[in-house]
Formats: C-alpha cells, sequence, structure tokens
C-alpha cells in the first residue's frame, strides 16, 4: 500500500511568516492554485481512502487533490498541526533572530524545547500521529492500494521523522515546503519512507 504525505497550500499567515499551529487560517490565491497544479501532476493517482487535518487549509488541499474522485474526506485531530499554545500567531521570522525567544528552540534546538503555555511538547504530536497510523492506517492494508493525507509542517514531520529514522535533534532535517508530497509504503505491517519530499509545481 502506499501512502501519498501531504503538507497544505500556502496560507496568508505563511506568506508573512506568522506561526499558525491550530488557528484554523485558509489556503491563500497562491495555495490554491499551487493545490491546483499539485492535483493536475496527480490526477492518475487511483487514491482509496482520503484522511485529512480538520483545518480548513489541509481541508481544501484534500478537496483539490481528490478532485472528482468522489471520495469522502475523513478527518481526525490526531492530524492537526503541532498546537503552540499562546506563541501562535507570533511572527517567528523575529522568533529566530532571538536566541531568548520562547520558540528559538524549537526552531534550533527541538530536543530542548520547552512548551509554552498551552502548548504541545514534540513528544506529543509523536504520540499522537503515530497513533492515527496504527489505529486508521494499519488496518488499511489488503483493502486499500493508495491512500492520501493531507497535513501540516510540523504533524507531517512527526510522522516521517521516526520512519526515517531522524532524532528529535534533527527535527527539521527534511524540507517540507507548501504542498509537498512525501510518499510512504505500508507492507506486513512495516512502514516504510520511499520519498521525503516532492514539489509537483513551478513557483
Amino acid at each position: 500500500m502506499k501512502i501519498y504525505l501531504v503538507r497544505h497550500g500556502e496560507t496568508d499567515w505563511n506568506k508573512i511568516g506568522r506561526l499558525q499551529g491550530q488557528s484554523d487560517v485558509p489556503l491563500n490565491e497562491h495555495g490554491i492554485r499551487l493545490a491546483r497544479e499539485t492535483a493536475a501532476a496527480l490526477k492518475d493517482v487511483p487514491f482509496d481512502a482520503v484522511f485529512s487535518s480538520p483545518l480548513s487549509r489541509a481541508m481544501e488541499t484534500a478537496k483539490i487533490i481528490t478532485g472528482e474522485r468522489n471520495l469522502p474526506i475523513q478527518t481526525d485531530r490526531r492530524l492537526l498541526e503541532m498546537d503552540f499554545g499562546v506563541m501562535e500567531n507570533i511572527d517567528f521570522v523575529t522568533a529566530k533572530k532571538d536566541s531568548a525567544h520562547p520558540m528559538y528552540n524549537f526552531f534550533f534546538a527541538p530536543a530542548q524545547y520547552i512548551p509554552p503555555e498551552r502548548a504541545e511538547s514534540f513528544e506529543q504530536v509523536y504520540d499522537r500521529s503515530g497513533e492515527f497510523l496504527r489505529e486508521r492506517i494499519l488496518e488499511l492494508e489488503g483493502k486499500c492500494e493508495t491512500v492520501l493525507i493531507t497535513g501540516h509542517g510540523a504533524m507531517n514531520r512527526s510522522i516521517l521523522n521516526p520512519l526515517a529514522g531522524i532524532p528529535l535533534k534533527d527535527f527539521w532535517q527534511i524540507s517540507l515546503p507548501n504542498l509537498a508530497v512525501s510518499l510512504l509504503s505500508l507492507q506486513d505491517g512495516k512502514f516504510t519512507v520511499l520519498e521525503k519530499s516532492r514539489v509537483y509545481y513551478r513557483e
């Protein structure tokens, strides 16, 4: 079984450098256009099942890629982006320049990151995304040939990194621009990363 793991398209917050987390920000026009280009590249992929984060930017991406396949999009809260609590909507470009900022380690020293108020830890995101794979995807082996999952930058890495053997300190090792497509396989109950990040559009 093959699994296409896709990051959502661009939003206005992506464009201006705002930390989105679980804030529900829709795709912008550029994000919609690139999602359509990605959908065109994947038009012949015979998806059997579609899962998405319930946030609109991921849902819109799933709908565009699914197109006319007439497949229900199954949402699961375990696919939500990482929750940044009181730090959501901050300017992350500024945070990256200030080593005393509460989010600095999130970007540059993930293993030392201390979640701010009401925020999730990396471990919590790993736990919920791993649980999603075990409870929703493993059971599809032998029933489906191809599955689409649309999610988010940090959440998608929480799926990819353990499978690729990437430690927490290197959390950002895989580059995942908007609409990056990662390809996984599932065989005999084992997940394998076939391709870490691919874009199908031209800027």
